[in-house]
């Protein structure tokens, strides 16, 4: 079990506030939810299947971190996430076809997990296997030590064989290999590659998605791999290399049975927009019975069903669900009771004001000025923020929002895009390295500040 799922649900708190601000409430019931996970994991086998996740339904504006509290709890436990949007069910042609996919997807995240866990588990182990083979394509190893000898030295030292003189060079290639002395050098290694790469197949209408990729995949497996010798160099040889001797060790069979239990037992899935698919969304009756029967679709996912994979059967009973969307011009009671029933846990997020745009610039650790700065470093320049700049910089985003469309804190990337896109078109054929960048209010004021009293403000919609 992750050590992550270990905190407590102030720790969880605590994590999430490194990259979210404000809305405590959201981080509490999200933190209760996974420390529940661990909680149920540690009950009585007898009482353990019984206990369900209590789903959470969240409500407010885009922008204000709906997505990204559910993506860094999952992070933080380290456990599969994916994200649907509700209305892709909608679609013409669709109409709640295939709701499934998002538990498929769900699996194949989790194989991705268990599997670059086992990559690390095995690394040492095929690093010292590839180190092997670019040995034995720069001095061949002798197999038999019955060689005459090849020189006399001193009366009181053995002579060497052919054999022995081998092992020494050997030896010393493999010192200079793990120096990186040799990097740059050309050899030639064996590649090992499908039989037929072109090969394509056109289903038939009754084929869905996944019954084409679980046919590709068998036929893939069927046809017989070969091998393909190129020459190229040690370090583009180490990265080729790393992967075939990775699966080799890998067990597949042990990554999926593992992968299903951790989906199983800790995966979130996400679903956007749900107000999208609820009966007052849209005028038209037509469409109503459209969303009504994606929502029923969702149901049974959402209950808990099995749900067949590439991978094998998954059940969906202690799936974490997070639906969330803004319900502007729908509310939660016009989703179906029984979908209600079963995100029994409400959380409205709160709209984001001036001093809560200040934060996000200044306190999280993926803050935009922290990211502006680390792009500008790479060119050797060093990029600082006033505070005054920060503040004017916040009272613009809010503003916009206020008058224009409210997006939340994604408006904060277009306005610093919009201050910022001149000085980076600018370095480094005008601003060289070494140079100190300092954005003033004064700056700020000029870049953005007509455009505000004009209200000329198309530049800032996405």
């Amino acid at each position: 079990m992750n050590k992550n799922l270990f905190l407590t649900p102030k720790e969880i708190v605590a994590e999430l506030d490194k990259y979210i601000i404000g809305q405590n409430d959201a981080k509490r019931n999200v933190a209760i939810a996974l420390r529940n996970r661990w909680r149920r994991m540690n009950t009585p086998e007898d009482i353990q299947g019984e206990i369900v996740p209590n789903n959470i339904l969240m409500i407010g504006a885009t922008g204000v971190g709906k997505t990204e509290i559910a993506r860094r709890l999952a992070k933080i436990a380290d456990a599969p996430f994916t994200k649907v949007e509700a209305s892709k069910f909608t679609e013409v042609g669709y109409v709640g076809r295939d709701v499934e996919s998002m538990v498929r997807d769900l699996v194949e995240q989790s194989v991705n997990l268990v599997k670059a866990a086992k990559k690390e588990e095995v690394k040492e182990k095929a690093s010292q296997a590839v180190e092997d083979i670019i040995l034995d394509a720069l001095i061949p190893p002798m197999k038999s030590a019955n060689q005459r000898p090849v020189n006399t030295t001193a009366d009181n030292q053995v002579p060497e064989n052919d054999y022995e003189l081998n092992q020494k060079t050997r030896e010393r290639f493999r010192e200079k290999l793990r120096n990186g002395e040799l990097e740059d050098r050309k050899i030639d290694i064996n590649v090992k590659t499908p039989a037929n790469n072109g090969m394509g197949m056109v289903g038939g209408g009754m084929m869905d998605e996944t019954s084409m990729i679980n046919l590709q995949d068998m036929l893939s497996n069927m046809m017989p791999k070969k091998n393909k010798k190129r020459k190229v160099t040690i370090e583009e040889a180490r990265k080729i290399l790393i992967d075939e001797e990775v699966s080799k060790l890998i067990d597949m069979d042990e990554v999926k049975e593992e992968a299903i239990k951790k989906a199983e037992n800790t995966g979130m899935i996400f679903i956007d927009e749900i107000d999208k698919i609820a009966k007052g969304s849209g005028n038209s009756s037509g469409g109503d019975v459209s969303r009504e029967g994606v929502q029923r679709d969702l149901l049974p996912i959402v209950e808990g069903s099995a749900v067949n994979t590439k991978y094998g059967l998954i059940h969906t009973d202690h799936i974490l669900f997070v639906a969330a969307g803004a319900f502007h011009v729908s509310k939660p009671s016009d989703l179906i009771p029984e979908l209600q029933g079963r995100f029994p846990i409400r959380v409205e997020l709160d709209s984001l004001t001036k001093a809560d745009f200040l934060r996000i610039l200044k306190e999280p650790k993926n803050a935009l000025t922290r990211q502006y700065t680390a792009l500008l470093k790479a060119e050797e320049v060093d990029l600082q923020f006033d505070d005054d700049a920060l503040e004017e910089l916040a009272e613009i985003a809010y503003q916009v929002n206020s008058e224009v469309e409210n997006i939340g804190a994604r408006r904060l990337q277009t306005v610093m895009s919009r201050l910022l896109n001149e000085l980076l078109f600018d370095i480094p054929d005008k601003i060289g390295a070494n140079a100190k960048v300092v954005i003033t209010k004064q700056m700020v004021g000029e870049k953005l500040d007509g455009l505000v009293k004009d209200k000329d403000l198309s530049q800032y919609i996405l």
